[in-house]
């Protein structure tokens, strides 16, 4: 997500000019031993980061080589020490080394031009000012959205496709870093939030998980470890952390890149979007077209995917386990103030958009006959509407309010 700096203190801008300086002269060294000669670089434009990173667009000044006119450089902040599998440096540098030497029409992310571990910095292709998925979702569109959910489902299917099998080249890639095998930053949230949601819906919401439900919720998470249908993730595939451009969808952001079960990126469509700030209501059907191309791009590689009685259910897990990580990240203790899900006010609020995740949830598990996790399910939306209000509805993403209100 972007960060706005246009009202910030003096001291944090001149925190962010010496932070951009800093990672353009980093990127000029990078670049020079990288290709022997020296490169020159001017015009450093701010992009943001993600509070963990510093990220700058660049014009290439000088250079004896055939450079493109811009690049990015990203600048990581400090390691973590000891260095742990989750540093995000590592990650993002693996992953774009990996796809680096995909072929450019097999590549679904910018071209990584260098990288350096002591620096902690990668410099990419400029993809331009193309606009991200969630632009056309915050658009007034709805066809121009309807078209880009779905070309960034099939992107995602075919950058699932295109990974699988290729595992050990990325764990090769991460040991050569220092890190004997990247895991999925998921993982710990995950298997940690089955054990203590029930405690934080009892403090926050009076609701008590009976034990059939905890069970129930708690068998998804067999896909936090699951060795089969694994291909390469983005991990935080936000509507923002994408470029829509005449070559198709590129993804952007690899801080948390790893690999695992397909089906949690997929299951990620279906709630939508859980990790984001920017996670508002579909139209009807929406969601199941979404899926629908994603798995047209991934039936040649997983067949078994292909046949409803495995993906479903599959499919209902992963809905389970998001909406249960989601609610641990984001339901308000109790004094809290039910805030906005992100820093961006246009976010909705955090009470508004769980009482929407978990009451389709019910629906779904109710048509799978899941009973345990239909009531309890219910429960949750009955008490979140009781301590927050229920008069406030999950809003549609602006572009389908005028189909859709």
């Amino acid at each position: 997500m972007s960060v706005d700096t246009t009202t910030g203190s003096s001291d944090a801008i001149g925190g962010i000019e010496s932070a951009v300086s800093e990672a353009v002269a980093l990127a000029e060294r990078v670049l020079s031993h990288r290709f022997g000669a020296t490169i020159r670089l001017a015009d450093p434009e701010h992009l943001g980061g993600s509070g963990r990173s510093t990220v700058v667009r660049v014009r290439v000044a000088s250079s004896p080589f055939s450079l493109p006119r811009t690049l990015v450089v990203k600048r990581y902040g400090p390691a973590k020490h000891p260095l742990q599998d989750g540093d995000e440096f590592i990650q993002e540098a693996v992953s774009y080394q990996l796809f680096t030497a995909f072929s450019p029409e097999d590549r679904m992310c910018p071209e990584m031009f260098a990288q350096d571990s002591t620096a902690r910095l990668v410099v990419l292709e400029d993809l331009g000012r193309a606009p991200t998925l969630a632009d056309k979702l915050l658009s007034d569109d709805p066809r121009a959205a309807e078209r880009a959910l779905l070309s960034w489902s099939r992107s995602l299917g075919r950058l699932h496709a295109s990974t699988a099998g290729r595992e050990p080249d990325f764990d090769a890639l991460s040991r050569r870093l220092g890190v004997s095998r990247v895991t999925d930053p998921l993982s710990s949230d995950g298997h940690q939030a089955f054990e203590e949601l029930p405690e934080l819906l009892a403090d926050s919401l009076g609701v008590v998980t009976s034990g059939a439900a905890h069970r129930r919720a708690s068998a998804s998470t067999w896909l936090l470890d699951s060795h089969s249908h694994r291909a390469f993730s983005p991990s935080d595939a936000c509507p923002d952390n994408n470029v829509i451009t005449s070559r198709g969808v590129r993804f952007l952001d690899f801080e948390g890149g790893c690999w695992r079960n397909v089906l949690l990126d997929a299951g990620y469509l279906r709630v939508p979007f859980p990790s984001c700030w920017c996670s508002f209501g579909l139209p009807p059907g929406m969601v199941e077209a979404m899926v629908a191309a994603w798995r047209a791009e991934i039936r040649d590689v997983w067949p078994d995917l292909d046949d409803d009685g495995v993906l479903l259910p599959a499919l209902l897990d992963a809905q389970t386990l998001w909406v249960w990580v989601s609610t641990w990240w984001f339901l308000p203790k109790p004094g809290d103030d039910d805030d906005p899900i992100g820093t961006d006010l246009r976010a909705p609020r955090r009470s508004v958009a769980l009482r929407s995740r978990w009451a389709r949830l019910a629906v779904e598990a109710t048509r799978a006959g899941e009973h345990d996790l239909a009531a309890h399910a219910h429960e949750v939306v009955a008490a979140l509407g009781a301590r927050f209000g229920d008069h406030d509805q999950l809003p549609a993403y602006p572009a389908f309010r005028k189909i859709n209100p």
